[in-house]
């Protein structure tokens, strides 16, 4: 674990040192295109007990909420990190559609709609406000479709 968030926090710094217009090697855009992509499948591992208890394939599991809600709370907020460095330039496989550094600011924005919603969850369960469980689960997958829909290739 303490490997994992080495890592982590060492990409960050790396990625973060790129400006938005700086010229990225094939490497280092290959690097900033594998880290987003675990960020997003701890994203996804994370959500994806949401999804089930949502549709009642899975009992409501308030331990199991409270510590997604957490993680997701945290990866949203290195998200926005994760695509300072530009990759439209080099010859890397991504879903990522070019639009996100030209829209940046929309871009944050929406990772910060998960931060908040990740949040609402949490203080929820926190508050034991179970009746507000799913809606706060659905309100999360709803920040994920309004990215995807305008950032990520189909």
């Amino acid at each position: 674990m303490l490997k994992s968030i080495t890592l982590i926090a060492v990409s960050t710094v790396l990625l973060a040192s790129f400006s938005s217009h700086a010229e990225l090697s094939d490497k280092q855009a290959k690097n900033a295109v594998e880290f987003r992509k675990s960020i997003f499948q701890l994203v996804k591992s994370n959500v994806g007990p949401f999804g089930a208890m949502a549709k009642g394939k899975m009992p409501i599991d308030e331990a199991l909420i409270e510590k997604n809600a957490t993680r997701l709370h945290q990866l949203s907020l290195m998200i926005p990190d994760y695509f300072v460095a530009d990759t439209r330039n080099n010859d890397v496989k991504t879903t990522a559609l070019d639009t996100i550094w030209d829209n940046q600011g929309d871009f944050n924005q929406k990772a910060q709609n998960m931060t908040t919603k990740s949040k609402e969850l949490l203080d929820a369960v926190k508050n034991n406000r179970s009746d507000e469980y799913v809606g706060k689960m659905r309100a999360i997958f709803g920040t994920c479709k309004a990215c995807h829909d305008d950032y990520k290739a189909k």
